[in-house]
């Protein structure tokens, strides 16, 4: 997939109709768009976002959330993104399209396909998506307006780019960061969905779970009544549960919205306060707004940290038994060893001494000897000792003589309690220091509060009392709206685990179930195509598990200028596929604490997993990259342009500060692979694309920031 062009009219900083051209030549495959602080580089990023997910454009990315919530909500947002220059001049619509070439779109054949989406500042009605084929409207949707937005909607994310996948390809290089600082269970299941879509292991989940469908029909009409009467009751309460979670997730987004707007409001008025209270700046204000919203962001994600910790707690306490059964259980896998060698060494004793003893009887037959009894049994139970000292690796056997079973787990049981217990004692360092980490936290927020409250005890006017009452009435409306979202999360939680129930008792129902002669061709067909998926699976995610550890070791020894920092790469991924972690080991097999590399090694580990990702996806999109060369030394700058950039897409797009993100010795080692490069340009009317040769690039640029 190519995108084309983009053309944006009137959206925000860009005044009127301006469309640039991305396409790649062959394998010149970067093209670089530039401009000035404040010219519109993350607008253009922003745009394409919009266009391509309206609405939704925070879940891509929390710039956006952030920028949203900012302006009081995604309608106050939209609203005020129509060109200031075009608004003085009566108009009042705006629209971002992007035209695709190279889309493998089922059932469907053609050139191109372009999104636009616009939205009309003046009747502030809902954006309107349209999706053009071969530059006609499309007419494979139909229904009522609101019906066909919502298919549009869906045939964005199902063909040409899941939203879930989006923040792998639309970046800003310096927050790509928080791909290598993934630690609470929510983001994990996140960067889940993200791997299972963009590796294609979603698509075979979906195809099993749509067999599962068909036979589970079948299944069910071949039922007796009372069968039948189960069966319809489960598959209503899966269907119910799988609504309630979706509306949930739908009403947990536009209470988040809610919650945006009140906040937006509560800062209005917080800037107020501080304003009439004359204690401080809004300078002053704002920064340390921002320092205590970061603080307070930094602390959610250490308490989500630690809620993962909680279930570990009462094992930590109870150290001694945990110990203690540890203990118990190693002596009695022993034990059981022991009783088996034992056992063996037992029974080919007692068979020698019956030889030993058939050869006695019949050489004191023929020697006329007899043996006295005294002899004969002191010599038995000596050479049962010595046979059981020499030819058994069993020690200290002695000590099991009065040894009781507690437990009896299997090899299998003993394997999961040596882990859990490295668990919990690996667990005690993390907690300490995430507890450590949380107070610290609290203690900064507390401080910046108070300061904030200190700004805002004036009392000496009216119009400052009724702002604090609308401020504490804020307070409390936010309250109760957190209160709501956390209410929908855990009926969620319970729900999905009422569908992890029920999915498990229409299996064991389902196996129950007889089919009739009529299905039973249909049904073995079924089965056995969902046997062979189940072991596919099985086998597929072990193969992308395997590879993707293997690239995104490959890639960060590449990368790296500490070349022996990351010896190993692990992708861990629980049993139900919704929780994976990707650590990394050193050379001496220590697991290293991503939370410890700087900034630019962390930037480094980000490109590298997303190099790698791609390197194992069947999705071919192009690379969008804001501030592509931040925090980078030397060293690694070198390294992300020339073995980073050139492979990661066919087509990559960068939008670097010139001389400062990108200076001309680096631009040095990009230039003959850039196909096409661009200056944003920006008068009193707005911002808009100049073509530049990329041969001259620093050259153009050095002249207009001259003529500036």
């Amino acid at each position: 997939m190519i995108i084309k062009e983009i053309e944006l009219n009137n959206f925000r900083i860009y005044n009127g109709k301006n469309v640039i051209n991305l396409t790649p030549d062959g394998d010149r495959n970067i093209v670089i768009v530039s401009g000035n602080n404040g010219f519109g580089k993350t607008t253009f990023l922003m745009s394409l976002v919009w266009c391509l997910y309206g609405q939704k454009m925070g879940d891509v990315d929390d710039m956006y959330k952030k920028e949203i919530n900012s302006h009081g909500g995604y309608g106050k947002y939209i609203g005020t993104s129509l060109n200031k220059t075009a608004e003085e001049n009566g108009q009042s619509e705006f629209s971002v399209a992007v035209t695709f070439t190279d889309v493998d779109i089922p059932d469907i054949t053609c050139t191109e396909i372009t999104v636009k989406r616009s939205y009309n500042a003046l009747t502030q009605a809902d954006d309107e998506l349209q999706i053009f084929i071969d530059g006609r409207l499309n007419d494979l949707f139909s229904g009522t307006k609101e019906e066909k937005t919502k298919e549009e909607e869906m045939f964005v994310r199902d063909y040409i780019l899941p939203i879930e996948i989006a923040k792998f390809f639309f970046f800003d290089a310096e927050k790509i960061v928080s791909f290598a600082q993934i630690n609470t269970a929510e983001q994990r299941r996140e960067l889940s969905k993200a791997y299972s879509q963009v590796l294609g292991i979603q698509k075979y989940d979906d195809l099993k779970n749509e067999l599962e469908r068909i036979q589970d029909d079948y299944r069910k009409q071949s039922a007796n009544l009372d069968d039948q009467k189960e069966f319809n009751q489960i598959i209503a309460d899966l269907k119910n549960d799988e609504n309630l979670i979706l509306n949930n997730q739908e009403e947990i987004g536009r209470e988040d919205d809610l919650k945006g707007v009140k906040e937006h409001e509560l800062s209005e008025i917080s800037g107020r306060l501080v304003r009439e209270g004359d204690l401080m700046s809004e300078d002053e204000y704002q920064k340390l707004l921002g320092e205590r919203d970061s603080l307070v962001e930094q602390r959610d994600k250490i308490s989500e940290g630690l809620k993962d910790l909680y279930k570990y707690i009462p094992l930590g306490l109870s150290g001694n038994l945990v110990s203690d059964l540890l203990k118990q259980v190693e002596e009695e896998k022993l034990y059981k060893q022991t009783s088996v060698q034992l056992e063996g060494v037992e029974s080919k004793t007692v068979a020698l001494l019956d030889e030993l003893d058939t050869e006695k009887s019949r050489f004191s037959l023929e020697n006329e000897v007899q043996i006295p009894i005294q002899i004969r049994n002191f010599y038995e139970a000596t050479i049962k000792e010595l046979i059981i000292k020499h030819f058994s690796n069993v020690d200290n056997a002695d000590r099991f003589d009065n040894f009781t079973v507690l437990h009896d787990f299997s090899d299998i049981q003993v394997g999961e309690l040596n882990t859990l217990v490295s668990k919990i004692k690996g667990t005690k360092d993390e907690f300490e220091k995430l507890q450590s980490q949380y107070e610290k936290c609290k203690g900064q927020i507390f401080s910046i509060e108070k300061r904030i409250r200190e700004a805002e005890k004036n009392k000496e006017s009216d119009y400052v009392s009724r702002l604090r009452d609308e401020q504490q009435r804020l307070n409390e409306e936010k309250d109760k709206i957190v209160g709501r979202i956390a209410i929908l999360q855990r009926e969620c939680e319970v729900a999905n685990d009422r569908i992890i129930a029920n999915k498990k008792r229409k299996e064991i129902l389902s196996k129950k179930i007889q089919v009739g002669e009529d299905n039973k061709a249909v049904d073995n067909e079924a089965g056995r195509l969902i046997n062979k998926l189940q072991k596919f699976l099985l086998v597929f995610k072990e193969e992308k598990k395997k590879a993707l550890e293997e690239s995104l070791t490959k890639k960060l020894q590449s990368y790296l200028h500490k070349k022996n920092l990351v010896s190993r790469v692990v992708v861990d991924i629980n049993s139900k596929g919704d929780d994976v972690d990707i650590n990394l080991y050193s050379s001496n097999g220590k697991k290293i604490d991503k939370g410890e590399l700087s900034m630019g090694e962390k930037q480094m580990f980000a490109s590298a997993l997303l190099s790698a990702l791609v390197d194992e996806t069947d999705i071919k999109f192009p690379v969008f990259i804001d501030s592509p060369m931040q925090k980078y030394d030397v060293q690694h700058t070198r390294n992300i342009l020339t073995l980073f950039y050139p492979q990661v897409s066919k087509q990559v797009i960068l939008f670097p500060l010139l001389e400062k993100e990108l200076t001309e010795v680096e631009y040095g080692y990009i230039k003959s692979i850039v196909s096409k490069s661009y200056l944003i340009k920006n008068t009193e009317k707005g911002s808009s694309f100049e073509s530049v040769e990329p041969d001259s690039l620093f050259e153009t640029y050095k002249k207009y920031n001259h003529a500036n």
